[in-house]
């Protein structure tokens, strides 16, 4: 276990000794206050984010050491910078039409203007996290071959839809045209391109995906071309999936905290322990050792993509989503357990 997590935790130490230096600069006496805040959104990141170090963890199993590696060190760095720190910056600074750095000036000396900014992109935001996140659901309980089920009523249910044709685009549009019926009227068009641009990121990576494996198997001489053009569509598709599952915890963070040091600190410290689990899922077999966590984690996506969208419309809080994630983890575990038991017992 501390082999998994001693990264994890150096990140932890030196994250808060940083959030207490900054507290005490930009407020003398405010620095344990930003110890607490930031410890609180690293739980939060790290309770909502559960599923995806399973399903990180199933695409892992399939790349190399390289990939798996770069994954702990461009990923994070990715997904701490990039998404958690670049990116609300970014969508700012083309929302309110200004630069990058007059957009950073404000984040860090107008924490409100900021924070007003970033709500108003909220919808169209989550619009697109949910239909890459419904795309995935459906993706993977409506596949054709699949043998195993959990919640058998429903995952049968699910998989007799593979028979249609294009069910999980069907699927995610209906979904997004009923949302337009809960948006208002000026803002309707923003969040369906939003929620169109997730579905379509979502078939070109996948499809992409899926082209590279057939190559590999049917031109073995270019084995290592394709594993090498493998492991870079597969490290990009794990980044978006991190990306669609950050984007809630991301703007929900606003609630806790105005300073996006302090929101960078937090979800650095919770991005960190979540790819270690996913590194120790890996390389212990977990998904091997429980038959059902699998299961449990995309039902727990198909959850949050549904809480997304509501969240276009009515505030949805970060603890209601972390906890009904957590929740159909805990269930497969259990599950899974009682397989495993029954197994050993010759039942």
């Amino acid at each position: 276990m501390i082999r998994y997590f001693l990264g994890s935790y150096i990140v932890t130490i030196f994250g808060l000794v940083c959030a207490y230096l900054w507290g005490e600069h930009v407020h003398h006496g405010t620095g344990l206050t930003c110890i607490f805040i930031a410890l609180v959104l690293a739980v939060l990141e790290i309770s909502l984010s559960f599923d995806n170090a399973v399903v990180n963890a199933m695409k892992l199993e399939g790349m190399s050491e390289k990939w798996r590696h770069r994954f702990i060190t461009w990923g994070i760095l990715i997904a701490v910078f990039g998404m958690r720190f670049l990116f609300p910056l970014l969508v700012v600074a083309i929302f309110a039409k200004l630069n990058i750095v007059a957009v950073l000036n404000m984040a860090l000396n107008d924490v409100h203007s900021y924070a007003h900014y970033l709500e108003l992109t909220h919808a169209p935001i989550v619009a697109f996290g949910g239909s890459f996140l419904l795309m995935l659901f459906m993706d993977y309980f409506t596949e054709e071959k699949k043998s195993v089920h959990w919640i058998k009523g429903l995952e049968h249910a699910l998989q007799k839809l593979s028979k249609v044709r294009g069910i999980c685009t069907i699927t995610t549009l209906a979904a997004l045209g009923l949302l337009m019926f809960e948006i208002a009227p000026d803002a309707r068009e923003t969040v369906f391109s939003s929620g169109v641009a997730g579905i379509i990121t979502y078939l070109v990576i996948d499809g992409l995906a899926e082209w590279l494996e057939k190559r590999q198997e049917e031109r073995a001489k270019l084995c290592a071309d394709t594993v090498k053009c493998s492991g870079l569509v597969g490290f990009l598709y794990l980044e978006l999936i991190d990306a669609s599952f950050s984007l809630d915890g991301v703007l929900g963070a606003f609630a806790l905290s105005k300073d996006i040091l302090i929101i960078t600190i937090g979800l650095f410290i919770g991005a960190m322990f979540v790819r270690s689990l996913t590194i120790m899922l890996v390389e212990k077999k977990t998904l091997d050792q429980y038959l059902y966590l699998e299961h449990g984690a995309h039902w727990a996506i198909g959850v949050l993509a549904a809480l997304m969208y509501v969240s276009t419309f009515h505030q949805v809080p970060e603890v209601v989503t972390g906890l009904l994630g957590l929740a159909f983890i805990v269930a497969a575990f259990i599950s899974s357990l009682i397989h495993n038991r029954r197994i050993k017992n010759g039942n």
